[in-house]
């Protein structure tokens, strides 16, 4: 099986129940922090929105028009359901179709893991074609490098990462220039995170 069929039968098997989950990792001050970067009323882009809590709706919450996407078909109705002032749509992150320069802001957050790694560098240059100039890409993955199928809340998943330092590379390859890296400890897990600009 496809390992995106894999992520995407997982998550619709589990969006009831990933509420709970989700909620363990705080990621507030990341959020509050990209928020004082973006312009007032800025486009924001959420990949990988599961369902809509609480990436979509505290960007909607500030005042930003925000759109997401996640493979998921049952996670993207309880996002219209979790935050009807977003527009949300079922896409694969390796198919993005919006035009060049429609957002002042890309997250990724605990999404762009599930793509097989040797496809993230044309998932961050897709980011970086949609980005407005100085737009800021915001993500995570994990803090380990590896391919790992394994359970999840009772479902088949799967997770895919460069090393941390090999991500950081891919970063500047796709033309961003890094505003923060590290391994930050949320929800009793490690995970890369990075905020980058379109340069």
């Amino acid at each position: 099986m496809k390992k995106e069929e894999i992520v995407r039968k997982g998550y619709d098997e589990i969006a009831l129940k990933f509420k709970e989950f989700r909620n363990i990792f705080d990621n507030l001050q990341e959020l509050e922090h990209l928020a004082t970067l973006l312009p007032e009323k800025a486009k924001v882009l959420d990949v990988g929105c599961g369902i809509g809590i609480p990436v979509a709706r505290f960007f909607v919450d500030y005042g930003f028009s925000v759109t997401g996407i996640d493979i998921s078909e049952r996670m993207v109705e309880l996002a219209k359901q979790n935050v009807p002032k977003a527009e949300f749509f079922q896409y694969d992150m390796n198919e993005l179709v919006f035009p060049d320069n429609a957002f002042y802001c890309i997250t990724a957050v605990y999404s762009l893991f599930h793509v097989p790694r040797e496809k993230h560098f044309s998932i961050l240059k897709s980011f970086h074609r949609m980005l407005k100039q100085e737009g800021i890409l915001f993500f995570c993955v994990g803090h380990l490098g590896g391919d790992d199928t394994d359970e999840f809340l009772g479902e088949e998943m799967f997770w895919s990462n460069y090393p941390p330092e090999r991500t950081l590379s891919l970063v500047k390859e796709a033309e961003f220039e890094i505003l923060f890296d590290e391994v930050l400890d949320r929800g009793d897990e490690l995970q890369y995170w990075v905020f980058a600009r379109k340069k």
